[in-house]
């Protein structure tokens, strides 16, 4: 990057592996062990964690325990870390409310048939019925983040045009909701559209607060990411071990790796107060838990030692 570290705006890191990197598993992890991770990413200074969505346990199985999670880390809770769950409808914004989330999580897909296979709904029902929930925790006090999925491309529709993107973006900005993210759920997000899409998005109007959520499935996640920081985007959602992907796309591929960001980031002198070392043990332990290699670097490398690059 060209800008020095101190004039970047302050980069906010939202780990989303509790919920989009375990909801593909098809083994449900019992409740303890989510914890114990849970709660060893709040250890690490994260500024945000997404828990869990409240989706029906008949369809996402591995969701089922979200209510009580929240619970869990809400009860006598000091840390610092906002914790946010994915609604799709009403009922499970009522859910989220009863619970304690602090952070809700809404999005409308871009395309149609994503939206569907999601949601049972088009992308016209859903961004209208997502607006009106979105507006609900806004009036109950909540912090709020609206998402357009499938934003980059879709793995059953192909490209899906710029155009339709940003209209749902501009239903979001008629609504007031300015905490915006763009979700690349197929992975075909590569960077030249990443930063000409959020930049036209930027450019809409003054105070959008953006996020960024990229899959790694043709292993174009970390450019995407950089090219989202040139365009001006501030919070990044990726996944502890590189876990993730959306049972509901044609290509399931999990997320950038949380301790691979974090550790470039600390190369650029970015995000020093995190801890990379617990970040690893969790992931380390995933891929123990798992048994199999995870898609993220670190956990199996190592850090770079700066202290030796002298040498």
């Amino acid at each position: 990057m060209n800008t020095p570290a101190d004039k970047l705006p302050r980069i906010l890191l939202h780990e989303v592996g509790p919920r989009d990197g375990l909801q593909v598993e098809k083994a449900v992890v019992p409740i303890e062990k989510k914890e114990a991770w849970l709660r060893g990413l709040v250890e690490s200074g994260l500024d945000i964690i997404q828990v869990g969505s409240f989706v029906h346990p008949e369809k996402v199985p591995q969701m089922a325990d979200t209510d009580e999670l929240f619970r869990r880390l809400t009860a006598g809770k000091t840390s610092s870390a906002v914790l946010s769950g994915l609604v799709l409808n009403e009922k499970g914004l009522e859910r989220g409310l009863a619970c304690g989330v602090e952070m809700f999580c809404l999005g409308a897909s871009a395309s149609e048939t994503h939206s569907r296979k999601n949601t049972g709904m088009g992308t016209e029902e859903s961004t209208r019925r997502i607006i009106a929930a979105a507006k609900t925790a806004v009036a109950a006090g909540k912090k709020v983040q609206v998402s357009v999925q499938s934003a980059f491309g879709c793995g059953f529709e192909g490209a899906i045009p710029e155009e339709r993107v940003l209209n749902i973006v501009r239903a979001y900005l008629e609504a007031g909701l300015r905490n915006i993210s763009l979700a690349d759920t197929a992975g075909h997000a590569y960077p030249a559209q990443v930063e000409r899409l959020f930049g036209a998005v930027l450019n809409m109007e003054k105070g959008i607060e953006c996020a960024c959520h990229f899959h790694n499935t043709y292993g174009l996640g970390m450019a995407n990411i950089f090219s989202a920081m040139r365009a001006g985007v501030a919070s990044f959602e990726t996944s502890f071990a590189g876990l993730g992907g959306c049972p509901f796309t044609k290509v399931a591929a999990g997320n950038v790796a949380t301790e691979d960001f974090v550790h470039v980031l600390q190369r650029e002198g970015l995000r020093t107060d995190m801890n990379l070392d617990r970040l690893i043990a969790v992931a380390r332990d995933a891929a123990l838990y798992f048994g199999r290699e995870m898609q993220g670097f670190v956990y199996k490398t190592g850090p770079i030692d700066k202290s030796q690059e002298h040498l």
